[in-house]
C-alpha cells in the first residue's frame, strides 16, 4: 500500500498530469490525493504510513493541581467513592469550574489502584417488617443500635451507642458507653430529647436494653418509657441485621474509619468519633440526599420533650397499675403482665364476658382471657389505633 500511494504521489509530481484522471485511476477522492502528495513533499515516504488516529491534545485532561487535589481528598477519605469527591470538588471555590466527571475521577481512581473488582451476589428480597414503614420527613423513625466493641490503645473496651434520623441520614450521636444498662442508655435519649426533640418512632433490634426475650411483645423498661412520652416501637426480626440495614452500613463506616485505627484512651477514641460524626454529617454527600450532607437535611422534632409522665390515662378504659412483681388486679384476680410495666398503669377495653383488651399509652399488648387468667399477646383488637390515649401529668 506504501508503494501504492508512492507511486501516486510521484506522478501527482508531474508536469500536465490531469489530477482528477488520477485519482480516479488510484480509486480515491481528490481530497485524499492532495493529503497524500502533500505528506510525501514534507516528509517524503514516511509521511505516506497511518498516523495514529489518538488526538495531540486533551481539552478535558485533569490539571497538576486538580490531580493533587483529588489525591488530597482521597487520603483523607480513603472510603469515600469518586461520585462523593466529585462534590466536594464542586464546593471548593479553587476547583469547582475544573471539577472532572465522576467516570474521569474513576479513571485516576483506577490508573492510582484505589479500586477493586467484587463480584456481584444476586439480591435477594428479604422482605420488610410490616410495622416499619419507610420514613418520610425527618424524625419519623430513628434508628439505634450498638457497635461492636473494640479495644483502645490502652486496651479499654470501647462500644459506641448510635442513634441516627432515618430520613436525613443524620447522626444524633456517636458515643463510647461504659455501660449499655438502661438507666445509661436512658440518660443518653434524655439528652437526645431535649436537644432535638421527640421522634414518631424508634427502631431497635431485640437486644438488651432495647428489648426483651421474655416479656410480652419485648417489652423492656427503655422501650415502655419510650412507648409512655408518646414514641412508637419498630424492631427488626430476630437474626435479620439487614431490617435496620442502614444503620449497619453506618457501622461499617465507623469500623473502616474509626475502629481500624484505634488508639490512645477512651476520651480521645470518643473524641475521634466526633470528629468522625461531624464529618459524617456536615461533609460527607449522600446520593439519597441529591449530593447533600445530613446536616443541610436534618431540622429538630416540632414534638418537644417536657419530661416523664407520671402515669398514662386511658379515656373510656378502665385503669388498672401494674404492681412491682408484673401483676394486675381486676374483679380480685391477680393477672400476669410484665415486669417492665411495673409501676405503670394499663387500659381494660371489655370485648365480651371473658376477654379483655389491654393498652398501654397507644400500644395494643394483647387480650386477657378471664376463665385462664392468662395474657394472650398477638390477638386482634376490635378497634386498634384509635388513638383514644393520653398521657397524665
Amino acid at each position: 500500500m506504501i508503494e501504492e500511494r508512492m507511486n501516486f504521489a510521484l506522478k501527482s509530481l508531474q508536469d500536465g498530469v490531469n489530477f482528477s484522471e488520477l485519482c480516479a485511476e488510484y480509486g480515491i477522492s481528490r481530497k485524499t490525493g492532495y493529503k497524500w502528495r502533500e505528506r510525501y513533499q514534507k516528509q517524503g515516504a514516511v509521511g505516506l504510513h497511518d498516523l495514529s488516529r489518538k488526538p495531540t491534545n486533551s481539552p478535558n485532561q485533569l490539571s497538576e493541581a486538580l490531580m493533587c487535589q483529588i489525591v488530597k481528598l482521597h487520603e483523607r477519605h480513603r472510603t469515600w467513592g469518586p461520585k462523593k469527591i466529585r462534590a466536594l470538588l464542586l464546593k471548593d471555590i479553587a476547583f469547582a469550574a475544573e471539577a472532572p466527571s465522576e467516570s474521569s475521577i474513576k479513571r485516576v481512581f483506577d490508573r492510582c489502584g484505589w479500586t477493586r473488582k467484587r463480584s456481584r451476589r444476586k439480591r435477594q428480597d428479604t422482605g420488610r417488617i410490616s410495622s416499619n414503614a419507610r420514613a418520610e420527613d425527618n424524625n419519623d423513625v430513628w434508628t439505634v443500635d450498638f457497635k461492636g466493641w473494640w479495644r483502645t490503645g490502652d486496651q479499654q473496651r470501647c462500644e459506641p451507642l448510635t442513634v441516627r434520623d432515618e430520613h436525613s441520614r443524620f447522626m444524633l450521636i456517636a458515643q463510647p458507653m461504659v455501660r449499655s444498662d438502661t438507666d445509661s442508655v436512658r440518660a443518653v435519649f434524655e439528652k437526645l430529647f431535649q436537644h432535638y426533640g421527640l421522634p414518631g418512632a424508634i427502631r431497635s433490634d431485640n437486644g438488651s436494653p432495647f428489648a426483651s426475650s421474655k416479656a410480652i411483645l419485648g417489652l423492656s423498661r427503655l422501650s415502655v418509657w419510650w412507648l409512655s412520652l408518646g414514641v412508637s416501637l419498630e424492631r427488626g426480626r430476630p437474626g435479620k441485621p439487614q431490617d435496620n440495614g442502614a444503620h449497619e452500613r453506618m457501622h461499617r463506616d465507623i469500623a473502616a474509619e474509626v475502629q481500624s485505627c484505634a488508639q490512645g484512651t477512651l476520651p480521645e477514641q470518643a473524641a475521634a468519633l466526633e470528629l468522625w460524626r461531624e464529618t459524617f454529617n456536615c461533609v460527607r454527600p449522600h446520593e439519597a440526599l441529591g449530593m447533600k450532607t445530613p446536616a443541610d437535611v436534618y431540622k429538630p422534632s416540632q414534638r418537644k420533650y417536657t419530661g416523664t409522665p407520671d402515669d398514662i390515662v386511658y379515656p373510656g378504659m378502665i385503669r388498672r397499675r401494674i404492681n412491682k412483681r408484673g401483676y394486675l388486679c381486676y374483679e380480685k384476680h391477680r393477672i400476669p403482665i410484665s415486669t417492665a410495666l411495673a409501676g405503670w398503669s394499663v387500659g381494660l377495653k371489655p370485648v365480651d364476658c371473658e376477654h379483655l383488651e389491654v393498652y398501654f399509652a397507644d400500644q395494643y399488648l394483647g387480650q386477657i382471657e378471664l376463665p385462664t387468667l392468662s395474657l394472650l399477646a398477638g390477638a386482634s383488637p376490635s378497634e386498634q389505633g384509635e388513638g383514644n390515649t393520653q398521657k397524665a401529668s
